[in-house]
């Protein structure tokens, strides 16, 4: 990239954007939203082009001392490059989402969301561990905004109880940090990747971080914010909520939790475990008697992120890029899903779903598209949800069959309630002469769900090209895990039993 400061730039464009929504109305507010995000996927697509597989760990590098113990550092590696693609794919559909849905403050609205896109790139990028902790932190405030003015009838609450739940597990965290940089005298977060950090400190370092990135994810049983959040937040709210945010504490424990206190992650291995096997059955079960279509979402959402936690525990090379491509996959699915929602949410006004029936009447370009997703979210072969949940599975399988055992019906009860819900609101006969009347996709609309829909058909028939910039980083952090990784009890390991190349040479010589 010959010095070009990409990442830097990718930061101030939409800031540059929000900053000027403010003093906008609401159509050239809209517009100016728009531009900026699409500006920042096009220098996404460039960053991904000129990301050298095979180089450097960390590449577009960016670094200057602002004062002592605190520097302006970015850089990424393989894993931060996806999520930063996934962050900026979302956020022009995102936009698209709120063109006609939101009609007060529209420029307020414009520029919350694309406060939004920079914290989350800045908590991707971010070297320093200071400079990760203020992007990390402050993208509450925007969301916060987001649900707490033009969410629905008990936005307040929700907002609250967003912005509550999800600080209060961050006081730990920034405690643990200013140990961290005293003891290891950086806070140049390569470095303290590296670093050893004694033992017997590991585990309060641990359950510090713990505590913030099991709300961020949310782990059951501090998940219950989220229901709350996705039924009043509005549609792109949710979308960016599912999409990007339940990420960043699957990011921390990637970036924090495992490289850096090793031996805790491994002694606090079944904790994750029990706790991830609960959250998939007990919210799948949640998920299955819900009435409101967007909290039975979330809570499946729940479920997808108890898969995420144990395979970034399984502590090997499958369980890591299971656990990656499922949030990855699992980003796009849900994003999707919330639009669909959204989509019908705008024409009828309710999320109830006995109002609905029979839609693929009415509405049968609709109907394929929420088919897909659908199916994606249940983890069908030749769709992006399938090789990441493949991958974990396979992964923590070998690390503890019984645990793998109990996740795997995560599966089963997920097919039964996202094609129980799929079956009410599309088959079946139209109860209601409005829903009846509800008209198919607009071109708009057409132009949101498409290219999710291209993403996750070609991340389920060629995911290589999301595994091959993430597999070396993810290499490096399974050798750093390899000493106080657990005997696992499964009998066969990935890879046993294959020929050898020589038995390989020998069987093509007969």
């Amino acid at each position: 990239m010959g010095g070009f400061p990409i990442l830097s730039v990718m930061l101030a464009v939409p800031l540059v954007g929000a900053i000027a929504c403010l003093f906008l109305d609401a159509k050239p507010a809209r517009m100016v939203a728009l531009a900026a995000t699409l500006i920042n996927l096009a220098l996404g697509v460039v960053l991904w082009a000129n990301y050298d597989i095979g180089g450097a760990q960390w590449q577009f590098t960016e670094y200057s001392e602002l004062f002592d113990g605190f520097a302006y550092a970015l850089g990424i590696d393989g894993i931060a490059l996806m999520l930063i693609m996934l962050s900026v794919f979302l956020m022009p559909i995102c936009i698209g989402a709120s063109w006609e849905a939101i009609t007060k403050r529209v420029g307020e609205y414009m520029a919350a969301f694309l406060l939004m896109e920079v914290l989350m790139i800045g908590v991707f990028a971010a070297q320093d561990i200071f400079l990760f902790y203020i992007f990390f932190e402050a993208g509450l405030i925007p969301m916060y905004l987001i649900i707490g003015v033009w969410g629905g009838q008990n936005r307040i609450y929700a907002a609250y109880k967003f912005f509550l739940y999800t600080l209060l597990g961050s006081v730990l965290m920034l405690i643990a940090m200013l140990w961290m940089v005293n003891a290891a005298g950086t806070t140049y977060i390569p470095y303290l990747m590296e670093y050893d950090f004694p033992v017997e400190a590991q585990t309060w370092l641990w359950l510090a971080f713990f505590a913030s990135f099991a709300v961020k994810m949310p782990m059951w049983p501090v998940h219950t914010w989220l229901p709350d959040a996705h039924v009043q937040a509005p549609t792109a709210g949710s979308v960016i909520l599912a999409g990007v945010l339940l990420k960043l504490g699957g990011y921390g424990f990637i970036r924090f939790s495992l490289p850096m206190f090793p031996d805790a992650s491994a002694d606090f291995g079944w904790l994750v475990w029990g706790l991830s096997m609960v959250a998939v059955v007990v919210t799948s079960l949640i998920a299955l008697v819900q009435a409101d279509m967007k909290k039975l979402i979330a809570y499946s959402s729940v479920a997808h992120m108890a898969i995420v936690t144990v395979g970034l525990f399984a502590f090997n090379v499958q369980g890591l890029e299971g656990a990656m491509m499922v949030m990855l996959g699992h980003g796009l699915v849900s994003g999707a899903l919330f639009l669909c929602v959204g989509i019908i949410y705008d024409r009828l006004h309710t999320r109830e779903i006995s109002r609905y029936g029979g839609l693929a009447i009415n509405m049968p370009a609709y109907a394929v598209l929420f088919m897909l997703f659908t199916m994606a979210a249940v983890g069908l072969p030749g769709t992006s949800n399938f090789v990441g949940e493949f991958l974990a599975l396979a992964g923590i399988y070998q690390a503890n069959s019984w645990v793998a055992f109990v996740c795997t019906t995560g599966i089963i009860l997920g097919a039964a309630y996202m094609l129980y819900l799929y079956r009410r609101i599309i088959f079946g006969e139209q109860k209601n002469a409005d829903a009846a009347a509800m008209p198919d996709l607009t071109i708009r609309e057409y132009l949101l769900l498409g290219p999710i829909a291209a993403a996750v058909l070609w991340m389920g028939i060629y995911p290589e090209s999301f595994l091959a910039p993430m597999r070396a980083d993810i290499e490096v952090l399974d050798a750093r895990l390899a000493a106080a990784a657990p005997e696992g009890d499964a009998q066969l390991s990935i890879g046993e039993g294959a020929p050898t190349e020589e038995e390989h040479a020998e069987g093509g010589a007969h």
